[in-house]
């Protein structure tokens, strides 16, 4: 095991790699490496340093992270979030949230208690015991979860000291690819560098495509990300991602649901005011001296204890009076009435419904009247077996995260090598 920082293209990176691994490419390809975890791919700028023009990702990542977040605060999103995240992360009391199973690894006793030990010593540096579902909830809304790992310099051996849970708004992946010409004159990939940026202001800079921050080395902080790659910008994206679209739609309708509430909830009178041969400017004089006497609009301010008259002002809620020339019927009042389907809501609850299966939240959870079967129910609907499978794909998903952090401290121990690792990690 080698651990060092270590110099690469004239700029040193901070932090810690594990093993002395090389850029440079043992199988040489024409083709770029499928970009599967939303990182930045750019061209390396050779002894003029190194460009990364992010104007364009970047900036649109972390308005994208921003609206996550603003969506996960609205009531029929957080409700969701919470079936999702309450059925991810079990939390019973005095049972922990999550272990570690070795019945597949082929090692001694010996090992295993070493690894079970540095599996806990990870869910007490994450806290997550106490802390799971906020984690977890995190990593849901945001698409993405960095966390910088902090280890002692002058005793390595001791392991994961810290765990600094980064913003990944400020944060971002770089790979670098280096091209040269092949046989044929074909341009083959030389060399892949990765590491990641951060700037505490966020990674966009408007006046320059040089990109600022402190550039770290890929071991120094772990990466887990929603697996999810938005096809047209390579970038990650959040599983509220399909919800953005539905969600808008529905507050689209609630709120113009509400206006024609107001407006049409009341009944208004219809005054047919009769004028005679009145000239056009002596008729409006006149309509106006009866609309002032027939209204009554006497507003209470709580802030100063007053009651004023606002008569001077005509809401779409207030009465209608027309002129109506000689000959006609004479002075009529009648009355508009009010709507009569202001309680139908059909149309907002077709979105709710399509908001919840976007978050492959089942319908059904959404009529809090309806009872949950315990022991042996008669029937479970389909939508709840796929939400149970669905449930499954993000804890594979998010096992990502134990896994890597790990392998560092088994690494650090030195109970494993590099080497072991691929073999350790799927048993």
């Amino acid at each position: 095991m080698a651990n060092k920082n270590y110099l690469i293209e004239a700029f040193k990176l901070l932090g810690f790699q594990i093993g002395n691994r090389s850029p440079i490419q043992k199988f040489k390809s024409f083709a770029i490496p499928q970009n599967t975890d939303g990182a930045s791919q750019v061209a390396s700028g050779g002894i003029y340093g190194t460009y990364v023009d992010l104007e364009g990702t970047a900036k649109n990542e972390a308005e994208l992270i921003t609206r996550y977040r603003d969506m996960a605060m609205q009531p029929e999103c957080e409700q969701a979030l919470e079936d999702i995240i309450t059925d991810t992360v079990v939390q019973e009391d005095n049972k922990p949230a999550v272990q570690i199973n070795l019945e597949s690894l082929e090692v001694s006793e010996s090992i295993k208690t070493q690894i079970r030990e540095c599996s806990d010593e990870i869910l007490k540096l994450l806290n997550f015991n106490e802390d799971g579902m906020e984690i977890f909830r995190r990593w849901y809304v945001d698409g993405r979860l960095f966390y910088h790992i902090l280890v002692d310099k002058d005793d390595p051996d001791s392991g994961i000291q810290k765990l600094l849970y980064l913003d990944p708004r400020r944060v971002r992946k770089i790979r670098e690819i280096k091209k040269k010409l092949g046989e044929g004159g074909i341009e083959v990939v030389d060399s892949i560098l990765e590491y990641y940026l951060y700037n505490e202001r966020g990674i966009v800079n408007v006046e320059s495509t040089t990109a600022v921050g402190v550039k770290i080395a890929p071991d120094s902080i772990c990466y887990v990300h929603s697996g999810q790659i938005d096809s047209t910008r390579n970038m990650v994206v959040s599983y509220l991602h399909k919800a953005i679209k539905p969600l808008n739609q529905l507050r689209a309708m609630e709120d113009a649901h509400v206006i024609y509430r107001l407006s049409r909830a009341a009944e208004r009178r219809v005054f047919y005011i009769d004028v005679g041969n009145m000239p056009t400017n002596r008729a409006e004089q006149y309509i106006k001296v009866i609309m002032n006497d027939f209204r009554n609009k006497l507003v209470y301010d709580s802030n100063t204890g007053e009651v004023r008259d606002d008569k001077k002002f005509l809401s779409m809620q207030e009465d209608f009076f027309l002129p109506r020339r000689e000959g006609g019927r004479g002075t009529e009042v009648t009355t508009l009435p009010a709507g009569t389907n202001l309680g139908q809501i059909e149309d907002i609850m077709y979105f709710q419904e399509r908001l919840y299966k976007s978050l492959h939240v089942p319908t059904s959870r959404l009529k809090s009247g309806d009872g949950m079967g315990m022991g042996r129910s008669a029937e479970i609907s389909r939508d709840e077996i796929k939400f149970s499978r669905f449930i499954t794909k993000l804890r594979k998903r998010f096992e990502h995260l134990f896994k890597e952090l790990l392998k560092i401290q088994l690494i650090f121990r030195g109970i494993i090598v590099l080497d072991d690792w691929e073999t350790f990690r799927e048993n």
